[in-house]
């Protein structure tokens, strides 16, 4: 008891700040892995030290010594099995609005005209059931995408977009990439997801938006052929079956500044869209 109430007496208020802000790093890293593959292996890296701790001292010394061993040699295994996690989290550092501007910020009143022609293209291509892939680039760059198909560099309208995905032409079959009020470029190839417990109805362009919106924040937008349903892909979920307002509306709310911690459309519409499948 002593020893505990030494410990309270000479705990300093810097103290104090240092363990709220490795408490803070640490749920951060918490939001980061959760639900996807890293938080698995980090279960898998816990259980590994336990047990190294446990031979050592039952003094299993041959079992200690090969997963001491393994300890070791696993930090630079680590690095390489998640480098697409450790990728994203400094893309979230750099991401924040300590370095960046929103797209409100930059393009004021012209971000209505722009939602309005996304969507009426759209809108379009859904009635006349004509597959269609936009992805909308925010702060993660995409040039590297871009290079995989033929650059454009116009501005964003629906014309623009509904001539580049009518069937049969050179364009139609990749996806369009835009950044801020500019088709950057079209016939885009995008990463397909890892993801193994998607539905089987689930197409090619399906799978490409879910992929880019995992190594990215971009945000997807996917047109189904065979039904004219519209999706998107946001943070590597999946929203299905929305309609023109409630897309244009996500545009709208998508790179507004954040005023508190209250739920996005996208939030609300993707639970209301899991309700619905439950």
């Amino acid at each position: 008891m002593q020893y505990l109430k030494d410990l309270f007496l000479n705990i300093r208020v810097r103290d104090i700040i240092d363990i709220l802000i490795v408490a803070l790093a640490f749920y951060k890293l918490f939001m980061l892995i959760r639900e996807t593959r890293a938080e698995q292996l980090t279960k898998g890296i816990f259980v590994l030290f336990v047990l190294t701790k446990v031979s050592e001292w039952l003094e299993f010394y041959t079992l200690n010594w090969i997963l001491d061993t393994a300890m070791t040699v696993g930090v630079l295994a680590i690095l390489i099995v998640f480098q697409p996690e450790l990728r994203r989290a400094l893309e979230y550092i750099g991401r924040s609005r300590f370095f960046t501007k929103s797209f409100v910020e930059i393009k004021g009143e012209s971000l209505g005209e722009i939602a309005n022609e996304i969507v009426d293209a759209v809108a379009s291509l859904s009635r006349q059931k004509i597959g269609a892939l936009i992805v909308i680039e925010r702060e993660t760059g995409l040039n590297e995408v871009v290079e995989t198909g033929t650059k454009i560099k116009g501005k964003v309208s629906s014309n623009l977009l509904i001539n580049i995905f009518i069937p049969n032409t050179p364009l139609h079959d990749g996806a369009v990439i835009i950044k801020e009020d500019t088709v950057k470029a079209a016939g885009c190839f995008l990463p397909l997801t890892d993801n193994q417990s998607l539905s089987k109805d689930l197409g090619t362009r399906h799978r490409a938006a879910l992929g880019i919106s995992e190594k990215s924040d971009s945000l997807a937008i996917v047109v189904s052929e065979e039904t004219g349903s519209i999706s998107i892909a946001d943070s590597g979920s999946l929203a299905r079956y929305l309609d023109a307002k409630t897309l244009k509306q996500i545009l709208m709310d998508m790179y507004k500044p954040v005023s508190g911690q209250q739920p996005s459309i996208f939030t609300k519409w993707r639970r209301k869209d899991e309700q619905r499948e439950e």
